[in-house]
């Protein structure tokens, strides 16, 4: 693993602890900033659900960070849009939904967390279901937009 990536993910972990210690689950609970990344969170999803690459990659900063499972870091929105290209396939479906967010004190970045469940459908016509948990960071751009900067996610123990 190369020494940027593990700062990247020492910096993730250590902003978490920092930012976000009192992290309410409840969205009764949550400020009205984290139900906004809540909703915007929810969009993103549903772009990968109508396979829209092009909306998908848009939720991602220029200089985003994608850490998928089992694969490098993807730095930048190019490298995030190689690592989603596989979302136009119609026998692969995934949905997501965060059930935790916050903001930080500042305002300027947030996170939210939740599970995940994707399915892909083999040649044998039978569907493979898997399950996950993932974390995103966003942060607020100057033209007051939440883009995800960091965004890691992992598979459920089989």
């Amino acid at each position: 693993m190369k020494l940027r990536t593990i700062r990247s993910l020492l910096l993730l972990l250590g902003l978490c602890a920092v930012l976000f210690p009192a992290t309410r689950s409840l969205a009764a609970e949550m400020s009205a900033e984290a139900k906004a990344l809540v909703k915007l969170d929810d969009e993103w999803s549903a772009s990968a659900g109508k396979r829209d690459l092009d909306l998908l990659v848009s939720f991602y900063a220029e200089d985003a960070m994608a850490y998928p499972p089992g694969e490098k870091v993807a730095v930048g929105r190019t490298a995030a849009r190689a690592v989603w290209s596989g979302i136009a396939d119609p026998n692969y479906s995934l949905a997501w939904k965060a059930n935790n967010a916050g903001v930080s004190a500042s305002g300027e970045l947030g996170f939210t967390a939740g599970s995940f469940v994707e399915n892909i459908k083999g040649s044998d016509g039978k569907t493979t279901t898997a399950t996950g948990k993932f974390l995103c960071v966003w942060k607020k751009q100057k033209d007051g937009k939440w883009k995800a900067i960091h965004d890691i996610w992992n598979y459920d123990a089989k």
